[in-house]
């Protein structure tokens, strides 16, 4: 399970904090007394912990989803018009004013997509802020009750 914070938890019966071959990765395995009262309760708090876990890196990658389709087709669009361009150019007899005409739109179309990713990566990152936001408290809020039942 791999988080946003390029952090791994595994679940294991080994407690320890390791470096898995100096990538950056962490691997985190748990250890719990098997003579815990609570343990169904644990499992079920843990349980929870990694569904939120996995909601949060869902929206971490939902932010810059539609900011990338978009300024992907932006810029095939524009590499058609200075495909067009191009043809028209190299055609038997050239049309440079329509090579001209077309190109202006295609560089554009190289141009822009960086802009445009930009703007709807914050739009998006600021509508779905609050949503993580929120699942950090209900994390928080989780490991209280673990906490509690230790």
């Amino acid at each position: 399970f791999t988080f946003i914070t390029n952090y791994q938890i595994k679940n294991s019966y080994d407690e320890r904090l390791s470096d898995l071959s100096g990538d950056g990765d962490t691997s985190l395995q748990l250890r719990r007394d098997r003579k815990i009262m609570n343990k169904m309760e644990l499992t079920r708090l843990q349980r929870n912990f990694e569904g939120c876990m996995e909601e949060i890196a869902q929206l971490e990658r939902e932010k810059t989803r539609t900011a990338m389709l978009v300024s992907i087709v932006v810029g095939i669009i524009g590499t058609a018009f200075l495909a067009g361009a191009t043809f028209a150019a190299t055609a038997a007899q050239p049309m440079i004013i329509l090579s001209v005409i077309l190109a202006v739109p295609g560089f554009a179309g190289w141009i822009l997509p960086y802009f445009i990713y930009k703007h709807l990566e914050k739009k998006r990152t600021a509508a779905i802020l609050p949503l993580i936001d929120k699942k950090y408290d209900e994390i928080e809020e989780l490991m209280k009750k673990g906490h509690s039942l230790l």
